[in-house]
Formats: structure tokens, C-alpha cells, sequence
């Protein structure tokens, strides 16, 4: 498999920020590895002692609960999983090469990290442009003030629309 196999806007789509953490679910490590959900949690069950707290952690129900309310998990009632899912860090996706030993689970990892790699990236230059602006503030008078913070506004996370989807008559 070449990195040209795996989108990489694919998986960077796939990590989630849970607990303050960026992680990715099991089910969805286990679509880009090429195997079953379960046989990845067998995988890492038998190796327990590769997957400290910092590699993975087990979803709380409320946690899968909110993401099942989001679509990203089905619920049990329709087919969908039964368990808990698990969430692993960057740590814990490189670690995941070493418990499968396939040649797709190594190129696999290798495109992870390179996603968490160029996420972090992203954010690194956000907080330089986020300094960068604040010392133009500084610098030019309280007439740019409008501009500044209009700025800001883009820059901070876009707003949810409360607006119920569906038809309403």
C-alpha cells in the first residue's frame, strides 16, 4: 500500500478531540487496518500491557452516548455495536502496528501519524497567527479594533445552528 492509498483529509476526518485528547475509535482504526472491529480489540486485549492510559482508553457510556447522538456509533438496537468503544492516541495508533504485524497495518500507522503530524501543524500556525494579530492590535489604533475582532471571529470555531433538521408543516 502507498500513502497515495489512504486520502489523508480521510483520516484526519476521523481523529476527534476527546477528554482534551486527539484520538481516533477503534472501529474506525480497525476500517483503515482492513480488519473487523472485534479482531483489533482481541488484538489489544492480548496485549494489554502495550496500551497504558496514555495510548487508549475506554469510552464512558455518557461519551458514547454523545457521539452515538452525533451518528458517529450506531446504537445496539439497530445492529450497530454493543460495546464501549475504545479511543486511541497517536501513541496508541504507532503501538497498534506492532500488535497486528500486517505490511497494510505498518503503511496504515504511518499515514496516521502523518495526519496527527499535520494537524498539530495546523494548529501550531493558528497560535502564530493568533500572536501575530494580537501584537498588531497593539500596535495600531483603537480605529482598527472593528477589524481585529472581526478577525477573531473567523479565526474561533464555527457556530452551531440550533435550527432543527427535517420538514415542519
Amino acid at each position: 500500500m502507498t500513502s497515495k492509498a489512504l486520502a489523508p483529509v480521510h483520516v484526519e476526518r476521523k481523529i476527534l478531540l476527546l477528554r482534551g485528547e486527539r484520538v481516533m475509535l477503534d472501529a474506525d482504526l480497525a476500517v483503515l487496518y482492513g480488519v473487523e472491529t472485534r479482531a483489533l480489540v482481541q488484538a489489544v486485549k492480548r496485549n494489554a500491557s502495550r496500551f497504558p492510559p496514555d495510548f487508549m482508553f475506554q469510552l464512558t457510556p455518557e461519551e458514547a452516548a454523545i457521539l452515538r447522538s452525533q451518528t458517529v456509533i450506531s446504537s445496539a438496537g439497530h445492529g450497530g455495536r454493543r460495546n464501549v468503544p475504545y479511543a486511541f492516541t497517536e501513541h496508541g495508533v504507532a503501538m497498534l502496528s506492532a500488535v497486528l504485524r500486517s505490511p497494510r497495518a505498518v503503511q496504515v500507522s504511518i499515514e496516521i501519524v502523518r495526519a496527527f503530524v499535520r494537524l498539530r501543524a495546523m494548529l501550531v500556525g493558528h497560535a502564530d497567527l493568533a500572536r501575530k494579530l494580537a501584537a498588531l492590535e497593539k500596535k495600531y489604533d483603537a480605529q482598527f479594533r472593528v477589524v481585529f475582532d472581526a478577525i477573531r471571529e473567523l479565526m474561533g470555531p464555527p457556530s452551531k445552528r440550533s435550527r432543527p433538521i427535517g420538514f415542519r408543516p
